[in-house]
């Protein structure tokens, strides 16, 4: 038989074994509140064991939830961290009956010294250090039958992307569940891997500050990986250095990630921090070391060209530019909206490289100096360099947007001025005049609802014409022209009020 086909009986386990986990889980964590005894740190080592204990695609998403802030409870977040790193590993028997499968039964005659306790586990293998002619080796052994877990957990990743389908249709999750299934299935083929991890010392040949291990090919099958062994520790025990050290680790993670894309359309495609060391071998420029190189995406040299010549189109803020490199990347029938759309995505994604200035998580003096303001503008009528003078203010900070758009951030408190208003501005296009008030309103409410944010919506008596009554009470409807040349901005923001 094949063993790197799934089979029938490995995929009615995985079914069974998943069902038996999560709901044991479930079941533990709803008696705990029946009971009164709603412990968080509790339920959250009961979600740790259940996820841990599944191995595969479905702790995979545990790892990648735990790394998204605010989206799992911090007592959550901090338990599923440890699955990046230090996930619950396979005992001596079941390496033992693995290594005998990769290298024969007097496989353990191979090394100098083979250490029982594996060091580090994940979500399709875990690590264990050895010893061969005095060196330090890691040898990554795959647990047993994962092609029938990637490809029960595919499946059920399937019916969920489906239903999420059923409702949101702006996301193609088919597209998605495709990327995802032709990665994974990628990662359990070790002997793949040793060829990425090849070609990633090759491109980084020249990179003093990074680490890559070396594959040993005669120890390594399509299930088990050897190569030598690095040492480092996690990036959060770095988190209280210096600045400057900081800042040369931070440049050298992009050097780790762009030099592969820039020069050969390569990237690494398994970004979590588990994949990432420093070394501490020299605390003033410490060298980071990069691991695990199953997950690699290799792009044509015309999608990388995009990327490029997308920048430089947000940059000078050419249009037609923007236009060939979503063409590059596949986007057909482009309409003006689309292009809109494509071009807020693209001015996010570009930000940092765009504005030369510090971008601070969290400012610690906002409170000290007053509110941290979000200004966002779509420059329609306005000019960039009117808040230059407040661009490098830490409390401040600028987004190029169309609110006839959603906006997704958050706030507590929204002003809405949004809308042209002088006629030569709003007669050069009526249409987006009507809509900035009307739909930008819809949005901007939106927002307010779901972020629970008061708003203040600017207007004036000017929208109901010339009036009739002096003092104007509340109960006037005005004078209005509907079909004079104010009427896109007067009808846009009477139904703005209403």
């Amino acid at each position: 038989m094949d063993k790197n086909k799934p089979t029938l009986t490995g995929k009615v386990k995985r079914y069974a074994n998943v069902s038996r986990k999560i709901t044991g889980a479930t079941a533990r964590i709803a008696g705990n509140k029946i009971i009164g005894s709603n412990n968080l740190d509790k339920n959250a080592d009961i979600i740790l064991n259940a996820l841990g204990g599944l191995k595969g695609p479905l702790m995979k998403v545990a790892q990648l939830l735990s790394t998204i802030p605010d989206a799992l409870p911090k007592e959550y977040a901090e338990k599923l961290q440890s699955l990046q790193a230090e996930a619950p590993s396979m005992g001596w028997f079941f390496v033992k009956r693995r290594m005998s499968s990769e290298l024969g039964s007097d496989w353990l005659s191979k090394f100098d010294s083979f250490e029982r306790v594996a060091k580090n586990a994940a979500s399709l293998g875990q690590v264990h250090k050895a010893k061969i002619n005095g060196n330090e080796i890691a040898c990554k052994l795959q647990y047993p039958d994962m092609i029938s877990t990637v490809d029960a957990d595919l499946k059920q990743l399937k019916l969920i992307f489906s239903l999420y389908g059923t409702w949101d249709k702006t996301i193609k999750t088919k597209d998605i569940y495709n990327e995802l299934s032709e990665r994974l299935k990628e990662e359990l083929n070790y002997k793949r891997e040793l060829k990425n991890m090849l070609l990633f010392n090759e491109m980084l040949k020249d990179e003093k500050y990074i680490n890559i291990p070396k594959p040993i090919d005669k120890l390594s099958t399509n299930r088990l990986l050897t190569m030598s062994w690095l040492n480092g520790e996690s990036f959060m025990k770095w988190k209280n250095s210096s600045p400057k050290i900081k800042n040369h680790l931070a440049l050298t993670l992009f050097y780790a990630w762009y030099i592969p894309f820039y020069k050969f359309g390569i990237i690494h495609g398994d970004p979590h921090p588990g994949n990432y060391q420093v070394d501490n071998s020299n605390d003033d420029k410490p060298k980071i070391n990069l691991l695990d190189f199953g997950c690699i995406r290799v792009f044509p040299a015309k999608f990388v060209k995009g990327v490029i010549d997308l920048y430089i189109a947000m940059r000078d803020n050419n249009q037609k530019l923007a236009i060939n490199a979503y063409k590059s990347w596949g986007f057909n029938n482009l309409s003006i909206d689309l292009i809109k759309v494509l071009n807020i995505w693209a001015l996010y994604i570009y930000g940092p490289l765009l504005e030369n200035k510090k971008r601070q998580i969290q400012d610690p003096n906002a409170e000290k100096n007053g509110k941290e303001v979000l200004c966002v503008d779509n420059l329609y009528t306005g000019q960039r360099d009117n808040i230059a003078s407040i661009l490098n203010n830490a409390s401040f900070e600028f987004m190029r947007h169309d609110i006839t758009f959603p906006l997704f951030v958050e706030v507590d408190q929204i002003y809405n001025m949004a809308c042209p208003a002088s006629p030569i501005h709003y007669q050069y296009d009526p249409v987006q005049t009507t809509k900035t008030s009307v739909h930008g309103a819809i949005n901007m409410l939106g927002l307010a609802k779901r972020v629970k944010a008061r708003i203040f919506q600017a207007s004036t008596s000017e929208v109901y014409g010339d009036p009739n009554q002096h003092p104007q009470k509340e109960t006037y409807w005005g004078n209005v022209n509907p079909i004079g040349p104010r009427s896109c901005y007067d009808e846009g923001k009477r139904c703005a009020e209403t």
